[in-house]
């Protein structure tokens, strides 16, 4: 009991020093992203601050009872984050990342709900052995798409295979491998977010972005189409996981009512 008392604290304070925010102003609905312009635009576009820290930018609205985290990039982060605020009384929470579409009818732009991420990484390894799957919470990933449904939304469904690996669009042998894998997207994040948040009781889901199809060397993702990405689609994206969130709270609150 003492020592879960001290791992809260020493994880509450880590969350107040990488924040720049106090861990009481933390809303019981839980954005995380890759990106630092989805938290300015959340910000801007409900009129709200923006906190900095030494690693996170976060930014919490009271009205919708939500705050936004960027966590920055990669498995060892993702890890983080999800331990650190696991200690929070977060109700619903939503991974908005991007991914590399795998399939030659995939367009940029267009959405993929992961189901599962196959563990590629490493990280995932320090929550469980190699032979427990990396699975998205159901209940959230149900809010995921019946959001998606309600909005007449094309969506894909399927896995992703999540890697540490950079550059690997030129490593003939992972390219190989990825193909076997049979993956519906590549991305350097979910395996650790899923793993992490089943072992630390966090209902967390994910709504990925296709952001290039990296396996056609002419869309691979470059600074100007990046841009163009946010100009595109970042609004769309930070608001559907607004919706998202508001729909499980819901989900999740019939569910507790029928246990």
């Amino acid at each position: 009991m003492e020592n879960e008392k001290l791992k809260k604290k020493v994880a509450l304070e880590t969350l107040e020093r990488y924040s720049g925010s106090k861990s009481s102003l933390f809303c019981s609905n839980l954005i995380i992203t890759n990106f630092p312009k989805y938290v300015e635009y959340f910000a801007d576009s409900r009129k709200i601050s923006v906190f900095e820290g030494s690693m996170f930018k976060v930014a919490h609205c009271k009205d919708e009872d939500i705050t936004i985290l960027d966590f920055k990039i990669g498995s060892p982060a993702a890890a983080l984050v999800i331990d650190i605020c696991s200690f929070l009384p977060i109700k619903a929470s939503i991974f908005l990342g991007m991914c590399g579409g795998l399939r030659r009818k995939y367009e940029i732009g267009q959405y993929l709900v992961p189901v599962a991420s196959i563990r590629g990484e490493g990280t995932s390894d320090y929550y469980f052995p190699p032979e427990v799957p990396s699975l998205a919470n159901f209940m959230m990933q149900r809010a995921v798409s019946e959001l998606l449904e309600e909005e007449n939304e094309l969506y894909h469904v399927g896995i992703t295979y999540t890697t540490n690996m950079r550059f690997w669009e030129f490593k003939e042998e992972f390219v190989n491998k990825l193909k076997l894998s049979k993956a519906q997207g590549i991305e350097m994040e979910c395996a650790t977010l899923f793993s992490s948040s089943y072992k630390n009781k966090f209902p967390l889901g994910a709504l990925l972005l296709i952001s290039d199809l990296p396996l056609d060397s002419e869309t691979i993702k470059t600074k100007e189409s990046s841009d163009n990405l946010y100009q595109r689609y970042m609004k769309d994206h930070v608001e559907k996981g607004v919706k998202i969130l508001k729909l499980a709270r819901v989900l999740l609150n019939k569910q507790k009512d029928i246990d």
